[in-house]
């Protein structure tokens, strides 16, 4: 059954206005120093990815990627308590992303892509987020551009571009 496009965009706005807020909710439930791995996964579920860090503590991804325009890494000590919740895509975060960066790196600081893209006659894959922007009429996207000989960062740039 197909649905009219005025029903999908309606849709798509109500989950894009309710996600956030569960997860805003559920962000000033949680507390550095208190709350413990069971708690997080209680109130957000299980992690996108886990990454484990050099000191045998872990990181939990949650991304909200491709319809979202969020990524939260909360970290954990050994005792797995939470240490540490931060919205990663943001304009500090993105100035970390330098040229020779490894894809690794970079899917550390900013979590998975929504999308990735090759583009052979530039010898480029480019990965994408969707982020916050302004106006809200229009999209934002960070990208991370890598160059394929060799794999590591090559470039950043933003893309904005009417909502439709």
């Amino acid at each position: 059954m197909k649905f009219p496009h005025w029903l999908n965009v309606a849709a798509s706005a109500v989950v894009a206005a309710v996600l956030p807020a569960c997860d805003g909710i559920n962000m000033l439930e949680l507390k550095p120093g208190q709350s413990t791995q069971a708690e997080v996964r209680q109130r957000m579920g299980e992690p996108t990815t886990i990454h484990w860090n050099d000191d045998g503590t872990a990181t939990w991804e949650y991304n909200r990627q491709p319809s979202g325009i969020h990524c939260y890494m909360i970290s954990f000590n050994t005792a797995q308590v939470m240490t540490r919740i931060e919205q990663v895509l943001n304009d500090q975060t993105y100035g970390k992303i330098m040229p020779g960066l490894s894809k690794d790196d970079v899917r550390r600081l900013l979590g998975a892509p929504a999308k990735k893209t090759v583009f052979k006659n530039l010898n480029e894959e480019v990965w994408e987020w969707r982020i916050e922007g302004m106006p809200p009429t229009e999209e934002t996207y960070f990208l991370v551009h890598f160059d394929m000989s060799h794999g590591a960062v090559k470039k950043t740039s933003k893309l904005i571009q009417p909502r439709g």
